[in-house]
């Protein structure tokens, strides 16, 4: 999770109002008790849902990069992410599985994961999610490759329209290395593979 508190009293203020405007035109009494708290709460919510537009993912990777002669995959999987559909403001959620192959330097492990963080905390669709983690890796650490995977539950598709309760989209995006299906399969592999 993003370690820092984005609350803005000004913004926090405003999202109140719009939340509260929003109960009353689907017919609800927000002085009603059990909605008094609700727009704080929403609106406190919704700037630690898309705290991510106040982080820089590149500055996150370039604060640990280090010089290292390794020149092998290494593979952050499992990442647990939590991000809203921009079309719905509905919840999407899942894992995501990133590989990259150093050329000169690497980055902490950890830090692959708040990149995530940062993306998954913004207004987004899975497709580009995927996009943006690929190529912020690529930039900022130059390696001979990136590969990231994303599988998620969307439940803009389990509450609303179709209502598919268990079906679950996968997306990837690869550079470099990975344009070879032999290392592509070697990644999908690994990730399969149960410690």
């Amino acid at each position: 999770m993003l370690e820092n508190n984005h609350e803005d009293p000004q913004v926090t203020d405003e999202l109140k109002q719009h939340t509260s405007a929003i109960l009353e035109l689907i017919g609800e009494d927000p002085q009603r008790e059990g909605l008094i708290k609700t727009p704080e709460r929403v609106a406190k919510a919704f700037q630690a849902l898309t705290c991510g537009y106040q982080q820089d993912p590149a500055a996150v990777l370039r604060s640990a990069m280090f010089k290292e002669d390794y020149r092998q995959m290494v593979i952050v999987r499992d990442i647990q992410f939590y991000s809203l559909c921009e079309h719905h403001l509905l919840p999407f959620f899942g894992k995501v599985h990133v590989a990259y192959i150093p050329n000169g330097y690497i980055t902490g492990l950890s830090k692959i994961a708040r990149v995530v963080d940062i993306y998954s905390h913004r207004l987004q669709v899975q497709e580009r999610m995927t996009l943006q983690i690929k190529q912020c890796i690529q930039q900022t650490l130059n390696p001979l490759g990136v590969m990231v995977v994303v599988e998620a539950q969307h439940m803009c598709m389990q509450m609303r329209g179709v209502e598919k309760q268990n079906s679950i989209t996968t997306t990837s995006d690869f550079t470099g290395a990975f344009n070879q299906a032999k290392t592509r399969e070697e990644f999908m592999n690994l990730i399969k593979t149960k410690l």
